[in-house]
């Protein structure tokens, strides 16, 4: 038996993320050393190539198990895992947390093994399937904006809430990525854009409430200032500290780049191994690894569209959409941080940063794509093999 007689779907699809998660042993084990010193370290470098070996092992496993669903059967999990979100959701606001003076709320502790979970990613994946649902149900039917606020707009509203106070820019993503959803997927467009103005506004209410009571959100809105000061040039040596650390590292790769595993800036610049690994992947690999990591973001999104437009339902387009261009727009959004085309945002890159939560949730995200897929060459392998019969090459190498 061959890898291929267990796989399903799109294997180009297979193939381009398998690229991603071999490559990402590279990059992460080199920044880790950033990492195996902090907090009186001993500088084993080890321990996190381990780690990060079983959040690769664990997210393919992941991802096997999601594209054998049968996609359809999303609508009803989504059901069942969307309030289990906004408790997780809830739970991961209120214990509260910090980072650097900032509020931090974004992770929960798995009880047991002490394993930190990022539910907002975990949520993104599942509001989008909720939406994708949803859409469905509307196909050619004309609803107004009130038929849609209770099924759509309230589950969408909470979730972002939860989100916004401790992660603008996984919120800001979220919201993005609903609104495209909801274009593509034939929401009337005259609401759109409604919508868009009370996000508008209640991120001005969020920010004039922080603003008022700081003691609700801890330093929150001053850290958004900071990076977009940074990303201006007006902050100081303080807050351009990582989007210099970020230049010096680029500067450095030319175009082949310093060699694998031969950074200096890692052990400068803060999150080297997750946020602005993409800075340290130009310093080893240059320009040309650069590029050729772009590449395959683009590939990977080409391959997206082509499933999308060859799913003959509208949920499995919409589901392709929902959950797989996050992936991409994500990862873009890392390597414009990177290269100081926007202002820090946190977002990972995804199957190549470290950190567990966002492997896992890329991966179920790709299973499901998967699943797509794999149900469609699964139909038209049910209607083909006439056609197969009536082939003449076929008929030529059953005569051979």
């Amino acid at each position: 038996m061959k890898i291929k007689d267990y796989i399903a779907g799109d294997r180009f699809l297979w193939a381009l993320v398998l690229v991603l998660l071999l490559f990402s042993f590279l990059p992460v084990y080199s920044a880790s050393t950033n990492l195996a010193y902090l907090g009186h370290g001993t500088g084993n470098t080890m321990k996190f190539l381990v780690k990060h070996f079983a959040h690769v092992i664990i997210g393919l496993f992941l991802l096997y198990a999601v594209h054998k669903i049968p996609y359809n059967y999303f609508k009803g999990l989504s059901i069942l895992l969307l309030p289990i979100v906004v408790v997780l959701l809830i739970f991961t606001a209120v214990q509260g947390g910090t980072m650097g003076g900032a509020n931090a709320a974004r992770w929960i502790t798995i009880p047991g093994v002490g394993v930190q979970f990022q539910t907002s990613t975990f949520a993104a994946v599942v509001l989008m399937v909720w939406v994708a649902k949803y859409l469905t149900s509307i196909k050619d039917k004309t609803i107004t904006f009130k038929q849609s606020v209770l099924p759509l707009w309230v589950p969408v509203g909470v979730v972002l809430a939860l989100v916004l106070p401790a992660n603008f820019s996984t919120t800001a993503l979220i919201f993005s990525m609903v609104l495209l959803l909801c274009f593509v997927g034939g929401y009337p467009k005259r609401y759109l854009a409604g919508i868009l103005g009370i996000g508008v506004v209640a991120l001005g209410l969020f920010v004039l409430t922080a603003k008022a009571f700081p003691g609700l959100f801890p330093n929150r809105v001053d850290t958004w200032v900071s990076r977009i000061a940074s990303f201006s040039g007006e902050g100081d040596a303080d807050t351009t500290y990582q989007v210099d650390k970020a230049k010096t590292a680029i500067a450095k790769g030319h175009i082949f780049g310093e060699g694998p595993g031969k950074s200096t800036s890692k052990h400068f610049l803060p999150q080297s191994s997750s946020d602005f690994i993409y800075a340290i992947i130009i310093e080893e690999f240059g320009l040309i690894g650069g590029v050729f990591v772009l590449m395959v973001y683009m590939l990977f999104l080409f391959r997206l569209v082509i499933i999308a437009t060859k799913t003959e339902t509208v949920f499995g387009r919409l589901l392709v959409i929902g959950v797989g261009f996050p992936i991409v727009f994500q990862a873009l959004i890392n390597m414009a941080v990177a290269v100081n085309l926007m202002p820090v945002t946190g977002q990972t890159l995804p199957f190549i940063s470290s950190g567990g939560t966002s492997i896992l949730m890329s991966c179920m995200a790709v299973g499901i794509v998967l699943s797509v897929s794999k149900q469609r060459q699964e139909v038209k392998e049910q209607n083909s093999p006439a056609e197969e019969e009536m082939n003449p090459l076929n008929v030529l190498s059953e005569a051979i």
